[in-house]
């Protein structure tokens, strides 16, 4: 008796060579490439939830639209976010959603998710460098710089 199974391919293809990515020294440049890169047009509207993924030297290796959700929340997957950092190869992401209201505060569920993805990462040696709130202005709250990762 033979059995059939579906075959699974995992692939990364990235368009950018690496010494083109861009370098991830500190929150702000984290939060310049991840406002410059989100759709102007609903980040005042609905929240989303990216993930941007680095390799070891932190050069940026792309940035994955995790959900889009509401006017107030997005659900977070995990499986899916850790599926994508594990096939892209990454060893460390910063983790990022943005408040529709423009309000640079994080609550309660932000921090208790945070802290379960980083708790995840551990198990997988993929660092959770920071988690960072978008406001529709370009402003941001840093969870790294402000002792909340």
């Amino acid at each position: 008796m033979r059995y059939k199974v579906n075959e699974i391919q995992i692939s990364y293809k990235g368009q950018i060579r690496s010494p083109f990515w861009q370098i991830i020294g500190c929150s702000k440049d984290a939060a310049n490439i991840l406002y410059e890169q989100w759709n102007k047009n609903t980040i005042a509207v609905q929240e989303c939830f990216k993930v941007v993924l680095l390799n070891n030297s932190n050069k940026v290796k792309g940035i994955y639209n995790l959900s889009q959700g509401g006017i107030t929340g997005t659900l977070v997957d995990l499986r899916i976010l850790f599926a994508v950092a594990l096939k892209s190869l990454s060893v460390a992401i910063i983790l990022s959603h943005n408040h529709p209201s423009g309000k640079l505060k994080a609550s309660e569920a932000d921090i208790q998710l945070t802290n379960k993805i980083k708790k995840a990462a551990e198990l997988l040696d993929i660092k959770v460098l920071d988690h960072l709130i978008i406001a529709p202005d370009g402003g941001y709250l840093s969870f790294s710089d402000n002792g909340l990762i």
